[in-house]
């Protein structure tokens, strides 16, 4: 029984959980979809600038939160949190009011990614009806999971909408966003930025967790350098042995764009030791791990050592998805703060 506790624990380590899911009964329908989101009501945000939230906080005292008088803004659109419950099981879209989900969004992705992001700009978080955990594991109901996804996009545009009329005033801004907030984050930028007058107030975007192929956008490039502006990074974590046994891998393709978080750039064959990590930050939030792991990018993936924290030992898996930013926590924190200055510099 210890043992199984110490190892939930470690799969909690870093702040995602998808254990538990309950799979959505029946077909999605249009008709028992949860209440729209009223974005005038601070609730109705995980992380904003005007309440106090886990966004706020930083892992050591020596780190500063900065929101007060940050130039800049950042919206971070959350992974998924949704697993369902015995209750609620026909639903395949969340409830904003689920505090069930929203306590495992605050204390989980907010707190250990989001927080990322308060030395340099003012954190803004929607909370949306984000699509059911089985979305991405189960295909036998293709329209369902599609409908699901939709319904949790046109959330997303309308709190980024809303934004942009009462928060904005003209500020540049960065998107950040992980997993399914990534998806998200990818056709909003695609839909609502890229060729707009927006898309000069895009300071950067970090597409984290979701595969985004060289050629999904048409004018918004990768970021190829640390100090690059309006571009993006993207990358996809996991253990380098696994990979590399594994080259033909249907997940592991060259046309998808890769971000080594060590060096901001995306060629091939430059490895990162794990000294040039800066620390990444798992349970507890109150300690960075520095040279946690190393990075290199292969073939649209970013190649990673079993990070050592305490624990990790009993950390088996080798996908390290949950931990994109986690792992990188410091290095993502300073390259923010660096393409920032190079945004005013301009």
């Amino acid at each position: 029984m210890k043992q199984t506790k110490i190892y939930l624990y470690l799969l909690l380590a870093f702040a995602i959980s998808a254990c538990g899911a309950v799979r959505p009964r029946g077909e999605f329908d249009a008709n028992r979809i949860p209440p729209v989101p009223d974005y005038a009501r601070l609730e109705n945000w995980a992380a904003h600038p005007d309440k106090s939230d886990p966004a706020d906080r930083t892992p050591t005292p020596e780190i500063k939160n900065l929101q007060d008088d940050a130039p800049i803004d950042v919206l971070f659109f959350y992974p998924t949190t949704y697993t369902g419950s015995k209750r609620s099981e026909n639903h395949w879209n969340a409830d904003v009011n689920d505090a069930k989900t929203n306590k495992v969004t605050d204390e989980g992705t907010i707190l250990f990614q989001a927080s990322i992001f308060n030395g340099v700009g003012r954190v803004f978080s929607p909370r949306y009806r984000q699509a059911h955990l089985n979305v991405f594991y189960d295909n036998k109901k293709p329209d369902s999971n599609k409908a699901a996804l939709a319904l949790a996009y046109a959330d997303i545009e309308a709190a980024f909408e809303f934004y942009l009329t009462n928060w904005n005033k003209g500020r540049p801004f960065i998107i950040a966003a992980h997993s399914q907030g990534a998806l998200h984050a990818m056709n909003l930028i695609q839909k609502r930025i890229e060729n707009t007058p927006l898309q000069s107030q895009l300071v950067a975007a970090y597409i984290v967790g979701w595969p985004v192929r060289s050629n999904f956008f048409k004018s918004f490039k990768p970021c190829l350098k640390p100090d690059q502006t309006n571009c993006y990074c993207s990358w996809r974590t996991w253990n380098r042995g696994f990979v590399l046994e594994r080259q033909s891998d249907p997940r592991f393709e060259s046309n998808i764009v890769c971000t080594n978080p060590l060096n901001w750039t995306t060629g091939e064959g430059t490895y990162c030791p794990k000294s040039d990590n800066k620390g990444g930050v798992v349970r507890p939030f109150s300690k960075v791990y520095p040279q946690i792991t190393d990075a290199e990018v292969y073939k649209g993936i970013l190649l990673s050592s079993k990070p050592k924290f305490k624990g990790s030992l009993l950390f088996r898996r080798k996908n390290y998805h949950i931990g994109d930013l986690n792992l990188y926590y410091m290095n993502v924190r300073e390259n923010a703060e660096v393409r920032a200055g190079a945004y005013f510099r301009k």
